[in-house]
């Protein structure tokens, strides 16, 4: 009996087909770059608008130092011929103004209030620190002192004390730091006033005053 004999056929691997898309996965995605878009988006519009915010509102600007008066207190001043000496007692109320034009508050240093004859610092008053809020103002009354042992080995001051006219200038200098934002600068504001005093009507005439302000 003849027995057929099949030949034996090896196993194949079937042949892979490429997987077909996931459409869950392209949802994702989706909608993690919509996300990410929107996150990106808003992040710099903020950023946008903090920056116009500090060019315009929010700029630094400088306080402005006013003076607004200058008035004798107390005044006395004699001539000794022999020896030639001067005797001088001088004492004037300066009313000025510290103000604050930004939106934001600012801290000013201690400082102080010079009085000046020719250019030599004649005498000084303190003006301690302080903060000012949003377009605020703080008026000071300060009493400036001659210290009178700076004036006696000036020899100008002969001739002026004849001539009937001192002439004196006070000067004002404010360091203050203002905060915009995120980011603090300092500035610095400055005021220097000339003027004379009439030692026949004992008064205060020819004022002039400079400001000058920067970062």
């Amino acid at each position: 009996m003849d027995i057929e004999k099949k030949e034996e056929q090896p196993l194949r691997s079937p042949v892979p087909t490429s997987a077909p898309s996931d459409p869950t996965r392209k949802l994702k995605r989706r909608r993690c770059i919509i996300i990410c878009s929107s996150i990106t988006a808003v992040i710099l519009t903020i950023a946008l608008v903090l920056l116009i915010l500090g060019l315009t509102v929010f700029k630094a600007k400088k306080p402005v130092i006013t003076v607004n008066s200058v008035a004798l207190e107390d005044f006395d001043v004699s001539v000794n011929p022999i020896p030639i000496r001067v005797s001088l007692n001088l004492s004037l109320a300066l009313g000025i103004a510290i103000k604050n034009p930004n939106k934001v508050s600012i801290k000013y240093r201690s400082s102080s209030a010079t009085l000046r004859y020719r250019n030599k610092d004649v005498g000084d008053v303190p003006i301690p620190a302080g903060r000012l809020g949003s377009d605020d103002t703080e008026n000071l009354n300060l009493t400036l002192t001659v210290f009178a042992d700076r004036l006696v080995s000036d020899s100008e001051i002969y001739r002026d004390v004849l001539r009937g006219s001192l002439p004196f200038s006070t000067y004002t200098r404010i360091k203050a730091k203002v905060r915009v934002l995120f980011v603090h600068i300092r500035v610095t504001s400055t005021s220097t006033c000339d003027f004379d005093i009439d030692t026949q009507n004992r008064s205060v005439g020819n004022q002039t005053c400079h400001y000058k302000n920067k970062f």
